[in-house]
Order: structure tokens, then sequence, then C-alpha cells
């Protein structure tokens, strides 16, 4: 067990951006068996991955299904994760749909504590590079808490745009669930060019994000959201201290063995990046119910391998270094 350090003195606020550093965790979304929310289960998810040795929570986003939350829903989700997380760690929260939207989930992630935000691309439209801006400046002027922008899907941008956002007030970094290498290296050229004072961090986001760490770190994104924490804690810190440890006979162990197979197992299903986390949750023990429509849940065959899958990660990680894939 990571230990942390005790929670900050009343009226102590570090800057989010000196706070990330480590594996980042995403957790699921808990229902009871009506559909409900079920708040005991997330509360006891979200301090069983702080216990672990999560760096940060960041609650009610792509893995915790903020698509399917309503706002009172999301603030209670985001009010249960600060507490549980008690200052330990820092908290961010999911914001997305039009920008009036966006501002309204961003005020009650700040009234419930939120250390931050992550901000979704918008809702439907496809806009250009002009109204992207103008919407993620809004919010982040809108909003107390620091914003973390997520490129992927209708939100791609331009270095020029990126470097824009990073000269923005409030906008801290730029989270990538595109996986573009070329243009992420220009974007960075880009910020380190036309914003050099700005202090913008990266992350990789794209699901399962350890299958690309290794190019990423090549690029100096060191930070990356991890869904496999949510449900196989020991296997992501495990590939996690090899990757920062430059422990690359691990890191191709964990790849070939598990991590690889399982972005496999992934790719089979529409929104597994969400349903087949949340079934890891409950296959390890935590009965976080299912996913909410329009998600399904995972065909029972693949449910089985997912089983099967989580109990090579865990006999890999147990064998240490050397043992085979």
């Amino acid at each position: 067990m990571t230990a942390h350090p005790p929670p900050a003195p009343a009226g102590w606020s570090p800057q989010l951006a000196d706070r990330l550093d480590g594996l980042l965790f995403f957790p699921v979304t808990a229902y009871a068996p009506d559909g409900a929310l079920d708040l005991a289960a997330f509360r006891a998810h979200v301090r069983a991955g702080v216990d672990a040795g999560a760096a940060a929570v960041f609650a009610c986003c792509g893995t915790g299904e903020f698509h399917a939350l309503a706002p009172r829903e999301f603030a209670d989700c985001v009010a249960a994760a600060v507490e549980e997380a008690g200052g330990r760690v820092p908290v961010v929260a999911g914001t997305g749909y039009g920008t009036a939207l966006a501002v309204h989930f961003a005020r009650l992630a700040r009234e419930a504590g939120a250390d931050g935000l992550l901000a979704m691309p918008p809702y439907l439209v496809v806009a250009d590079q002009e109204g992207l801006l103008r919407h993620y400046a809004e919010l982040a002027a809108a909003s107390a808490l620091p914003v973390i922008v997520y490129q992927r899907d209708n939100a791609v941008f331009t270095p020029a745009t990126v470097a824009a956002l990073a000269r923005t007030p409030g906008i801290i970094g730029l989270k990538d669930g595109l996986g573009d290498l070329d243009l992420l290296q220009r974007i960075i050229s880009a910020v380190r060019t036309d914003a050099p004072d700005a202090d913008f961090l990266y992350f990789n986001g794209l699901p399962t994000a350890e299958l690309t760490g290794p190019a990423y770190l090549g690029m100096g994104v060191r930070l990356y959201s991890s869904a496999v924490f949510a449900f196989a804690p020991e296997i992501a810190l495990a590939f996690h201290h090899a990757l920062t440890a430059s422990d690359r006979a691990t890191v191709d162990r964990l790849l070939d063995g598990f991590y690889r197979p399982l972005v496999e197992l992934r790719n089979r299903g529409r929104g597994y990046a969400v349903s087949l986390v949340k079934a890891g949750v409950r296959l390890r023990g935590l009965d976080v119910g299912e996913v909410r429509p329009p998600l399904a849940e995972p065909a029972p065959a693949h449910l089985e391998e997912l089983a099967e899958l989580i109990d090579h990660g865990l006999a890999l990680v147990a064998a240490g270094p050397g043992a085979g894939a």
C-alpha cells in the first residue's frame, strides 16, 4: 500500500498541477439493482483506490459515465469522492455538453469541493477551432477551478489552438485521447515555442493508456489515466513503477501478457472501454452494478476472458521480474 501525506491544513490550497504526479484513478460510478445511484458502493470504490495508491481521483468522467448522470447525481458523486479522498489526493470532476451546461457542472463540482475539471468535448456539434477555443475559454473564465481540456472525437485541436489554450488563464493542460503522435508532438512544440511561460501539462488519455505509455513517455508525457487501476491496481501500479523506472523487461512482460490481450478484448465490443472496466470491478468483489443505457454489458464469453486475463495479470505481477508472459 502506498503512503499518502496527511490531509492538508485548512486554508492551504496548492496548485493542482503540482499535485498530479503518479497514477490517475478514474472510478466507475456505482448503481444499485434498480439503476439508482449507489453512493455507498461508490464511496467504497473511491476509498479503495486512494488507499491502494492513486495519485488523483477523476470522478464522473468518461469511465464514470458522466454522460449518464443527472446534475444532482453528479454533485453527490463528486462530494462523496472529495470526502473519501480527504485531502490526501486531489479530486478532478468531469464536465461537458454545451458551454452553458459545462459551466453549470463546473459550478456544481466547485460547490462539491473538487480541485479541478476535466472538460470533455462539446455535445454533438463539430466546431471550428475558433469555436472550440471560445468554448473552453468561457468555461475557464466562469469557473474558479483549473481546467484540463480533453482532446478526442469532435474536439481535435491544431497546435496553434492548443498554444492559445495554454495562454488562457485557468487552463492547465491537455489530455490526449486521439493518439495522433505526430499531431501531439507538434502541439508540444508549438506550446513550448508560443507559450514558453505556460506550465502546461500533458496526459495520455487513450483507453488502456498503458499500451501506448512507452511511446508517450518518449515524448515527455508522463501522466496517464489508468482504467486498469479501477479493477486491478496491483497490475497498474506494477506497470507504472516499471515504466517510470525504465524497467523495460517488466514493461514488455506486462504489455505482452496482459495489456495487449486486454486491448484486443476491449476492441471486440462497443462501449467496452467503460463496461469492461466496470465488469472488472465486479469481478474483483465490489458490486458496482451494470452500466446505464445506451451502454450495454459485455457478452458472457468476454466476461470469462476478462476474469482469466485478470488472474493471469496478477500472476505475472506476483511472479516478479524475469517471469514469462
